[in-house]
């Protein structure tokens, strides 16, 4: 009778009352079970949050290509001077046209060399570029009467008011502007690009466009 009774003492005790690496391999299989599964979410978090930034930036990217195009593919992004060079205008300052040597010969130019521009679709020394336009092709402002230099010819330049109230400088009876394309002066990677309805050439002493055609 005492030996069964101790049986039954021993039975309604815990089933594991030491334990052996056997009873612990189990646990341990249950915990890498269970971390499996969270650091498996966390990996795929961090990817997660890697190609939305990826994403964002793309976006970005796309979306400064396609102000400066208005809307339409090109090889040219916002960059070089910026969506808009430091005109005179910006630090109270008359505008000084220049003339300098490229690769298409003596082209006119600002004070530090940038080249300038002509828009064959401006008509009777009006600009006919603004909106999405300017930000591809930023005009020469001047706050005051513009200046010559190197050669530049005093008969030739003038000024223009924009739609905005701004003024624009001319030379020979063209507004001029910037192409955010050109990285440093000298660069004439606007030339003979066609866009925004008309095409875009360099400027000779002359007044006249630079056209290699």
């Amino acid at each position: 009778m005492y030996a069964s009774a101790q049986t039954k003492v021993v039975e309604a005790q815990p089933p594991v009352t030491i334990v052996s690496g056997r009873d612990r391999a189990p646990a341990r299989a249950e915990l890498l079970i269970n971390q499996g599964p969270t650091q498996s979410a966390q990996q795929r978090s961090a990817r997660n949050l890697r190609r939305g930034a990826a994403a964002a930036a793309g976006l970005a990217t796309v979306t400064l290509v396609l102000a400066a195009c208005g809307g339409g593919p090109t090889t040219y992004g916002a960059g070089g001077y910026g969506a808009a060079p430091g005109t005179p205008s910006a630090a109270g300052t008359a505008a000084t046209v220049d003339l300098h040597a490229s690769k298409l010969g003596q082209i006119i130019v600002d004070a530090q060399g940038r080249t300038l521009y002509l828009f064959e679709a401006d008509k009777g020394g009006k600009s006919n570029c603004d909106g999405p336009c300017v930000t591809a092709w930023p005009p020469l402002l001047s706050n005051g009467a513009p200046q010559t230099d190197m050669g530049a010819s005093d008969a030739l330049v003038g000024t223009t008011v924009r739609g905005d109230g701004t003024t624009q400088v001319t030379y020979g009876g063209h507004p001029l502007y910037y192409f955010v394309g050109d990285k440093a002066p000298g660069d004439v990677t606007g030339q003979d690009i066609d866009q925004f309805g008309a095409k875009w050439y360099v400027v000779d002493k002359d007044g006249k466009k630079i056209d290699t055609d």
